[in-house]
């Protein structure tokens, strides 16, 4: 029988196959094209999820380390529950309702160089290391703060769930951007 940590690492390998799939031959012109200005580029998707779950590593260094203090308002049941579900949904791919992110996870604004498909790869390795040693937590039932708002929060076995939806979804949103880029 799978477990949500086995799921999750499966999850990312999926996505990060899925990105490498239809993005690691482009040229950085490609990866770096956009439609209108509105709209990110490929590569500035990528970069986005690197820099968003890379937020959550100082929150992960700090559970692993037994030295996290859970938020205090995770201790309202149906605030995490509420929170959780509120960003979850927001992140799914189908992409029908924009989203603006918070400043400190917009994308680079310059030229992205063309490694960017290889360091996301090392990234999801790196946030699948997590995942696997942070089976504890997930079993208590820790509730996090966002890295974005300490206002936020929600268990991390949801954070987990966010995270592969919201690469879905910006997956989606690069593969539009390829699409246009190819004049479809």
């Amino acid at each position: 029988m799978k477990t949500k940590i086995d799921k999750w690492v499966t999850d990312l390998e999926t996505n990060t196959q899925l990105f490498k799939q239809h993005f690691a031959g482009l040229s950085p012109e490609d990866l770096n094209w956009k439609p209108d200005p509105q709209t990110w580029s490929i590569a500035q998707n990528i970069d986005h999820l690197i820099t968003i779950n890379s937020t959550y590593f100082p929150v992960l260094d700090e559970i692993l380390m037994g030295r996290y203090n859970a938020p205090w308002l995770g201790k309202i049941g149906f605030i995490p529950r509420f929170f959780g579900n509120l960003i979850y949904n927001a992140s799914l791919p189908d992409r029908r309702k924009k989203m603006k992110t918070f400043p400190m996870w917009e994308p680079a604004k310059s030229d992205i160089d063309g490694m960017i498909v290889k360091r996301f790869e090392e990234h999801q390795q790196k946030m699948a290391d997590y995942i696997r040693k942070a089976a504890p937590a997930v079993e208590r039932g820790l509730v996090i703060s966002s890295p974005a708002q300490a206002g936020l929060v929600y268990k991390l076995e949801r954070a987990f769930d966010i995270i592969v939806v919201h690469e879905q979804r910006h997956l989606e949103q690069a593969k539009e951007v390829q699409l246009a880029r190819q004049g479809g």
